[in-house]
């Protein structure tokens, strides 16, 4: 079935038509089939009729007389000099449609309007002009749809691209995030600027709601925030036009290259991933290209205007969000659906929470901190237990408990390797208690049980064996074992001690106990004496 187009479409075709258009022009300018478009201009064309003239003897001859199809006259053709005016300032069909029926009587319909602008929106067309900078003057930034983010479960997770543009030498910053918020906005700026080694002059971008709380051509009502950032870095930021790309066409141009060149059929496990894809991009294959309209290298054209920007101040924007938080029963508090541990002993409390696209800081009453974190997706914990209590996944807690015993000893290493192999997973237990066991005893002494241990193999590695080894009374050369006996020559009685309470009594008294045994040994006289 043929395309029938509407009523302003066939309009405005044949009024192309009459300014001498040719089909390809307007089918191009129109967005319409060039086949279409044929169809529509033979109805416009002259069309011929015969008329018979007769008279004065000559014989009867066709007359061809041109006679054009036009359609019905539309009720504004005697208000375009009110309706023009008003395209002038960019009036909406709509609006004129409202000024025509309240200031000039208007009794058409809203359609009516709307097709007669379209008609003269498509005789006169909008020139756009085109802009150029001088060297470090201004950055152009945006945002786009990056490469999808798929998970472990096979589950794809939406991103935006950033991209910023010199406008002088079209060099150009990619990073892909998962947010439009103003924190993520003023951050990927941020790293724009530094990764450029410089800070140009204006800011051009779009009126996203997390950089202008209310666009305004001639006063426009910025975030604070990002306002304050701006100030930071010495740059003065200017939205562009509501609904007017082109005045930022250089990074729209700039995001449609990166996503059909660099992203277009590709899918990351991450945005780290991705991200470093992107810089290897830039650097290999954007900076290298020779421009369309420069018509020079962008690497050779951005080391003149590197020159050009200003420098960097000494520190990174200070921009965090803050709040109170309670540590719940498993010793972590949930920021932006995340979850940070927090010291043990202010479970059930509260405590102070500063957050950025970078860090998480807990801090305590006094606002003294007591923790900081890398900032993490959202339902991932800072640290968290394995199966069964370990250390991650059960490769990762072999790995690590092989480790801990390989640093008591080779011996000790080697033991906890053959219970692995011989047992798997049901060995990491014994290869905890062999690390234990260097709490209660030396390491040398743990790690020559595990080389006789070894040396034996009679049975598979077990950690009881370690134990009847250690306890087996194995000791090193020249260690002395002192035992312990009741009685002994030099050991005296009790009744010694007993006597020797009452003697000294009986002399602070003046009475004296002849039977008394005395404590000290008897004194010999020597022949001699």
């Amino acid at each position: 079935m043929s395309n029938i187009l509407e009523v302003p479409q066939q309009q405005a075709i044949q009024a192309l038509v009459a300014k001498g258009w040719s089909v390809r022009h307007i089918a191009r300018s129109l967005g319409i089939n060039r086949r279409t478009v044929k169809r529509y201009t033979a109805v416009a064309q002259p069309k011929c009729t015969t008329e018979v003239i007769t008279g004065c003897g000559l014989p009867e001859e066709p007359k061809c007389t041109t006679q054009v199809i036009t359609g019905s006259r539309s009720l504004c053709a005697g208000l375009q000099e009110v309706i023009a005016p008003m395209l002038e300032l960019g009036l909406s069909a709509q609006r004129i449609y409202q000024d025509l029926v309240t200031g000039h009587g208007f009794s058409g319909s809203y359609p009516s309007v709307s097709r007669y602008v379209s008609r003269l929106k498509a005789s006169e067309p909008e020139r756009v002009w085109r802009i150029e900078c001088e060297a470090g003057e201004e950055m152009q930034v945006d945002f786009g749809l990056g490469a999808p983010l798929v998970e472990a479960g096979g589950k794809t997770r939406r991103t935006w691209l950033f991209r910023a543009i010199l406008s002088h030498s079209r060099k150009g910053y990619s990073e892909v995030v998962l947010r439009q918020d103003t924190e993520t906005f003023i951050r990927v700026i941020e790293n724009a600027v530094r990764y450029f080694g410089g800070v140009p002059r204006l800011l051009n971008f779009d009126n996203l709601k997390a950089a202008v709380i209310k666009a305004d051509w001639y006063d426009p009502a910025m975030n604070p925030k990002l306002a304050d950032f701006c100030r930071h870095y010495g740059m003065t930021p200017m939205p562009c036009r509501s609904y007017t790309p082109q005045h930022k066409g250089k990074v729209e141009r700039g995001v449609g290259y990166a996503k059909n060149n660099s992203l277009k059929g590709r899918q990351f496990a991450s945005l780290g991933e991705q991200n470093a894809h992107l810089l290897h991009w830039e650097e290999q294959v954007a900076d290298k290209r020779v421009h369309g309209t420069t018509r020079r290298q962008v690497a050779a054209v951005f080391e003149e205007e590197r020159k050009a920007l200003g420098p960097l101040p000494a520190s990174v924007y200070e921009s965090y969000q803050e709040g109170r938080r309670r540590v719940q029963r498993d010793s972590f508090v949930e920021v932006a659906k995340a979850y940070y541990e927090a010291p043990p002993e202010f479970i059930g409390r509260q405590v102070w929470v500063r957050w950025d696209g970078r860090m998480v800081r807990l801090l305590n009453e006094r606002m003294e901190q007591i923790g900081c974190h890398a900032r993490l997706e959202p339902g991932r914990f800072s640290r968290c237990m394995g199966v069964r209590g370990l250390h991650g996944t059960i490769k990762e807690s072999a790995d690590y408990w092989r480790s801990r015993a390989a640093a008591l000893g080779e011996a000790a290493g080697r033991w906890a390797q053959r219970a692995l192999d011989a047992r798997g997973a049901e060995a990491l237990r014994s290869i905890m208690g062999l690390c234990h066991l260097a709490e209660k005893r030396r390491a040398s002494d743990v790690n020559a049980a595990c080389a006789k241990a070894i040396a034996a193999a009679a049975n598979l590695p077990s950690f009881r064996t370690i134990k009847h080894l250690l306890e087996a009374g194995d000791q090193a050369p020249g260690q002395i074992q002192i035992e312990l006996r009741e009685s002994d020559p030099i050991i005296r009685p009790l009744s010694a001690y007993s006597d020797f309470i009452r003697s000294q009594a009986s002399e602070s008294t003046g009475f004296h106990h002849t039977e008394s045994t005395p404590l000290t040994e008897p004194q010999t006289t020597s022949k001699a004496s």
